[in-house]
């Protein structure tokens, strides 16, 4: 933990109003980063583009998936948050994109915030140097003398980037309700060569997909492969998660094929410190306990002024604008541009999300308080 975020836990529980609201506490070490080489090595252009953008080897997991993907299998990548489980696929399917312009790749998503947070991380990888638009929809960076364009595909998209799209794009970002409702049911129509080419689908944040919706996904999955099949191609599926205690189970159930399992991550991480915070007992005979969602204010209030960038979840989008509300009094004492907060859940226009997302990333926000409409 950071010396600034010590010094918070410590004013919290010698604070006069503290009754042991932290429950729990662990400690996860720090771990070293474990590399590993690819033989043969990825193309010239995709390396220059890696060490531009600061990568000089791949972790472990990361080489491992690639090794896999080349001999035919289906993967299933589960490590934890920020370890490069994304380029598992970006790596692998523009490797196949530089040796055959017609391939396709299919990317699903079951957020708009974290198909955009691809778009851009996929562009990067593509062009390190070019400045990526967060407005639009339809992207053809160069690599060398190659355009090698992609887009997202949703509700958000206008028409006149989805033709652009349907006709150009190797590699499509989308969602399963706009493959279910848009993709699958024109596949004659307007999809024949897209599904005729495919050679990837990635599924990716494949803990989401469980239960009821689980089911309903894994029905549209059939209906894709049956479409493939139709057309004549196999896709290869890449699959990532970092929550799911049951990888190869999980996709087997989802897809219907028998994935590789890489479990074991490369990736250094920090140490880590988890916090379980239970309002306080405010009436022992009932068992009531202080409002949840003014001690949520309270700590999301303490950590901006801490200077610790902070994401909020809540389930609902009033109780995200109750958070903002009452967060931003708490915080008037201090100047704007040091504690910058904002919210992001459903309903915004699509240039609103990109913008705060961009904020987000780029840090120039301190915090935001969110539903799940937000993943990345």
């Amino acid at each position: 933990m950071k010396p600034e975020l010590e010094k918070l836990v410590a004013a919290w529980k010698a604070h006069k109003d503290y009754r042991g609201q932290i429950v729990h506490e662990q400690i996860i070490p720090a771990r070293r980063a474990r590399y590993a080489a690819l033989e043969p090595p990825l193309p010239e252009p995709l390396q220059r583009n890696l060490r531009a953008l600061g990568i000089k080897k791949l972790f472990t997991h990361q080489a491992r998936a690639i090794e896999l993907l080349r001999q035919g299998r289906d993967v299933v990548v589960v490590t934890e948050t920020a370890s490069g489980k994304s380029m598992c696929y970006h790596l692998p399917v523009l490797e196949t994109l530089l040796a055959d312009p017609d391939a396709r790749a299919l990317y699903l998503f079951p957020t708009k915030a974290l198909a955009q947070d691809q778009s851009r991380a996929l562009h990067a990888h593509i062009d390190p140097n070019a400045e990526f638009n967060e407005l639009k929809n339809f992207h053809a960076p160069r690599i060398m003398d190659r355009r090698i364009a992609f887009g997202t595909y949703d509700g958000d998209t206008p028409g006149e980037d989805r033709a652009a799209i349907r006709s150009t794009a190797g590699i499509l970002l989308t969602n399963p309700d706009m493959l279910s409702l848009g993709i699958l049911p024109n596949h004659s129509r307007l999809w024949t060569k897209f599904f005729a080419r495919l050679k990837f689908v990635v599924v990716d944040e494949l803990h989401v997909y469980r239960g009821v919706f689980g089911s309903h996904v894994a029905n549209v999955m059939r209906r894709l492969e049956r479409i493939c099949a139709f057309y004549g191609s196999k896709p290869q599926y890449i699959c990532c998660s970092a929550t799911t205690a049951n990888p190869a189970e999980h996709s087997a159930l989802l897809l219907r094929r028998e994935p590789a399992a890489i479990t074991e991550s490369g990736a250094p991480s920090a140490r880590k410190t988890f916090l379980l915070w239970n309002p306080p007992v405010t009436n022992e005979l009932l068992g009531a306990r202080a409002s949840s969602l003014n001690e949520c204010v309270a700590l999301f209030a303490d950590l901006v002024r801490a200077g610790a960038r902070t994401i909020v979840f809540a389930r609902a989008k009033p109780t995200v604008e109750l958070i903002l509300r009452f967060t931003r009094d708490r915080l008037k004492d201090i100047p704007e541009d040091q504690c910058a907060i904002a919210p992001y859940r459903g309903g915004y226009l699509p240039s609103d999300r990109r913008m705060i997302e961009k904020q987000l990333s780029e840090g120039a926000l301190h915090g935001v308080t969110c539903t799940n409409a937000l993943e990345l």
